[in-house]
């Protein structure tokens, strides 16, 4: 609470052009709250006050801050603080803001950059977009295995200041190959003349830059590491991905599953920062591929015809059975795709987990069909209570197996899980609730349909 009280209160300076009173409020202020500050601002507004912190702080607060604003910073300031900002960012970090730039404002801002950090930023921007080689830091120190210990301690202090993590240090060979790794604890804690090699540790945990950074991430997770080495082909240390990049990773990753379990494209930006018709575009698809589906719904409904008519009383329990098989199959499609995706869930597990989808989605079915039976007693008799009754106990099984299976049916064909969204699982338990419904509506009933 204290944070956003101090947060509320630079903005408020802010917005009132208290410049002096800026100046005393931000110094004991982390930059991730000068960030946070920061947005929703006019643009005009945040790089007024951008311009009045300190200088040596302007990288710090400017890695905090939205794409959006760090672009239109990056284009108000003349070239020498342009550079200074784009040099003092972490390679991770303005790997991520040129990545999301036009090419034409890409190729602008590169220009700032000396060549050597150019080389580099485009060898990064050159592996698959959501790679592990996208997401490393290619600062790191590196120290050789025949070295003393004291020797290895001043190549940290000469080179820690400059790089972003120094905890864990790399041990390569002459030609920049991965050996092991050594933590700078061990390194302070042991005699000074002692060789590196004697510390290195055990088996290495490593991934490729091509790569996917869900691995990454999980690599991370999995060993309790917080900072994975990123090596080639040929076990050449090109960077370290560490655990803050990871948790930004997991919050894009668990973000752009909601949307697609919601029926919506994947968005690389804020919903604050979406334009209507960028929303328009990622929701537009799937609506329309819905409405095209139900309509074999009411193609359903409508060979039912004669049967409904016989038995109007249908009509009333008719969304509350169809509803309750498109909840079920939401429910173990959410159980699926989270599995899926945290890999609690393999896929040799489908036939074992198809068993217990059963037994669960039958006693569910039974439970509810009690429920209702009630109501079907009172609203249309003995025969309307045993037709919704077992309807229901079938389109809840139903509707559980089809979110079960296509999670595993969607994994098995190269495709997200998550994928399988709650409209896709919902429509086509309609379409086949309706079926069912009418289909033993008609057989208690016996009245055969048009």
């Amino acid at each position: 609470m204290e944070d956003k009280h101090e947060v509320n209160l630079l903005r408020e300076l802010i917005e009132n052009e208290a410049w002096t009173e800026l100046t005393q409020q931000h110094d004991a202020m982390h930059v991730q709250d000068i960030a946070a500050a920061l947005q929703d601002l006019p643009p005009e507004v945040i790089l007024r006050a951008f311009q009045e912190f300190p200088r040596e702080r302007w990288p710090a607060i400017f890695a905090y801050l939205n794409g959006t604003d760090q672009f239109a910073i990056l284009t108000a300031l003349d070239p020498d603080d342009g550079r200074y900002l784009l040099e003092g960012l972490l390679p991770d970090d303005r790997t991520g803001l040129l990545g999301s730039l036009e090419r034409e404002d890409m190729e602008r801002l590169l220009q700032l950059l000396p060549q050597e950090e150019v080389k580099q930023t485009l060898k990064q921007l050159g592996y698959p977009e959501e790679s592990a080689g996208r997401l490393m830091n290619t600062r790191f120190v590196t120290i050789r295995a025949e070295w003393t210990l004291a020797k290895a301690l001043d190549r940290v202090r000469s080179r820690g200041e400059s790089e972003d993590t120094i905890n864990t240090l790399y041990v390569t060979d002459n030609r920049g190959r991965l050996i092991g790794t050594v933590g700078l604890k061990r390194l302070v804690l042991n005699a000074p003349d002692q060789i590196v090699e004697t510390l290195v540790s055990g088996q290495l945990v490593t991934i490729q830059a091509g790569d996917d950074r869900e691995e990454a991430a999980r690599l991370i997770q999995h060993y309790d590491i917080t900072a994975l080495p990123v090596v080639d082909k040929t076990g050449k240390l090109l960077g370290v991905v560490t655990v803050d990049d990871v948790l930004d990773v997991v919050q894009e990753e668990n973000t752009e599953d909601f949307h697609k379990i919601g029926g919506m494209g994947a968005m690389a930006l804020s919903l604050r920062e979406a334009r209507p018709s960028l929303l328009y575009r990622k929701r537009v698809g799937w609506l329309v591929l819905l409405v095209f589906m139900n309509i074999f719904g009411g193609a359903g409904i409508a060979y039912f015809e004669e049967t409904i008519e016989a038995a109007i009383a249908l009509v009333f329990f008719l969304p509350l059975i169809v509803d309750s098989g498109g909840n079920a199959g939401s429910q173990s499609a959410t159980l699926m795709v989270r599995a899926l995706a945290t890999g609690d869930v393999q896929m040799r597990h489908w036939l074992k987990l198809w068993g217990k989808e059963l037994g669960v989605a039958a006693a569910l079915g039974v439970t509810m069909g009690i429920a209702v039976w009630g109501i079907g007693l009172w609203r249309g008799g003995f025969d309307i209570a045993m037709v919704v009754s077992t309807a229901m106990v079938l389109v809840v099984i139903m509707g559980s197996m089809i979110g079960m299976l296509l999670p595993f049916l969607l994994t098995r064909m190269n495709l997200d899980p998550a994928t399988a969204s709650a409209p896709l699982i919902t429509s086509i338990a309609d379409i086949c609730g309706i079926l069912i419904y009418f289909s033993i509506a008609t057989m208690f009933l016996t009245l055969p349909p048009s």
